[in-house]
């Protein structure tokens, strides 16, 4: 399944691999890879592979879950097809709380002591999982862990996973992925070591 999704992701240019002329992510670090998974949703073909997959890692890692909780922006939808598919409530949590109504952080209605599972659609160094995890713990959930799409399994992301107590366990990862795109000519070998060097240096 992990090489049918990376499959996928190029097909549809979700995975942009540029080690010649890199991408600036918003943490400021220089990349030779960009991952737009918000293009998933417009792909039909795509978007039933990812969330029929999603629902199956929930179920196999999490099989205790009563709730899946998207990240705001991006793992809302899938948090929202992933939980139809399971039959299971659903709601999201927001950057920071409005300053307007209510004052919700957490959107949906979620009882202490919930067995969530957190739905984000990419892990690089983690820090806005964890923010969701964070938040969703105060509020009295029990988070299981972090149903992903993507992870680039920087050593940060995974450091800092440890370090707040919770796991992640994605659909594909960068070293299918780059296997993938060298089988179908979309890097050379040696662009493919460039970019495990880069990996392997975060």
């Amino acid at each position: 399944m992990t090489k049918e999704i990376a499959a996928q992701l190029l097909s549809i240019g979700a995975v942009f691999l540029r080690p010649d002329e890199p991408f600036t992510w918003a943490s400021g670090i220089k990349s030779p890879i960009y991952c737009d998974n918000r293009l998933i949703l417009s792909a039909p073909a795509a978007r039933e592979k990812v969330e029929a997959g999603l629902s199956r890692l929930i179920q196999a890692h999490y099989p205790q879950c009563e709730m899946l909780m998207g990240t705001s922006t991006a793992g809302i939808a899938h948090a929202a097809i992933a939980a139809s598919i399971l039959n299971l409530p659903m709601g999201y949590v927001r950057s920071e709380a409005k300053s307007h109504g209510r004052t919700n952080r957490i959107e949906g209605r979620m009882d202490a002591g919930t067995r969530v599972v957190v739905v984000e659609d990419l892990i690089s160094t983690a820090g806005s999982a964890i923010d969701v995890v964070e938040a969703l713990r105060e509020a009295g959930a029990e988070v299981l862990g972090i149903a992903s799409i993507f992870t680039y399994g920087l050593g940060r992301g995974r450091q800092r996973l440890e370090a707040a107590g919770t796991v992640n366990h994605s659909l594909c990862d960068l070293d299918t992925l780059v296997d993938v795109a060298l089988e179908q000519n979309y890097i050379s070998a040696g662009q493919k070591l460039q970019i495990l060097e880069f990996r392997d240096s975060l």
